[in-house]
């Protein structure tokens, strides 16, 4: 197992998940009733325990859901099968990611163009231009540097021109609004970070 792989299976090992809410993003569900795309094939980047995939995949669509944790796609594929819902769930690494067939119609992540623009932002560049259509719809939910609070109380922050910038080479961007992850606890307290929902569309 590789560091990294480790670091986050200590995260889902010890229960230090402030990010796993339990509950699908309501950010997403808003995103569905607005009726952006049909149900069909989609890839959920970056799945944890797979709470919104599965909401997906009762909802009709087709589910991919990688992630990098074991531990996490473990968790993911109990909760499937207590639920009933049908979910390929995969291990692997949104920065090298191996062959999943036909681009995807819908690709999403809660949480990690925020964490890997970081890391290697080309890398995940090319991962998003390999796994989605053209014409193609990518909702990212990530962190938003006008959050007031302390840094160091919630996720990774991005300003709105940096997500246009970085995302233009690929995309066209279809909205940008400000909302708040909901069923964040840290530290025994319940948080609600400032985020971005950038809803895009792939040239």
């Amino acid at each position: 197992m590789r560091e990294s792989q480790r670091d986050w299976n200590e995260h889902y090992a010890t229960g230090h998940t402030p990010w796993d809410s339990g509950q699908p993003s309501r950010e997403l569900e808003r995103i569905l009733q607005e009726k952006w795309f049909k149900p069909g094939r989609m890839l959920e980047i970056g799945c944890g325990t797979g709470t919104n995939a599965i909401f997906l995949a009762q909802r009709g669509f087709d589910v991919t859901a990688v992630d990098l944790v074991p531990l996490a796609l473990e968790k993911a594929r109990a909760k499937a099968t207590a639920q009933r819902a049908k979910v390929a769930f995969l291990q692997a690494d949104a920065l090298n990611l191996p062959d999943l067939g036909a681009p995807f119609p819908f690709v999403f992540d809660r949480g990690v163009y925020h964490s890997l623009r970081q890391v290697d932002l080309q890398r995940f560049l090319a991962t998003l231009g390999k796994v989605l259509q053209p014409g193609g719809y990518y909702l990212t939910l990530a962190g938003n540097a006008n959050d007031p609070e302390a840094v160091e109380a919630g996720p990774p922050r991005v300003h709105a021109h940096e997500i246009c910038q970085e995302l233009r080479p690929l995309f066209d961007l279809v909205q940008l609004r400000e909302f708040r992850f909901d069923g964040v606890v840290i530290e025994g307290r319940s948080f609600a970070p400032l985020g971005w929902s950038a809803l895009l569309r792939r040239k």
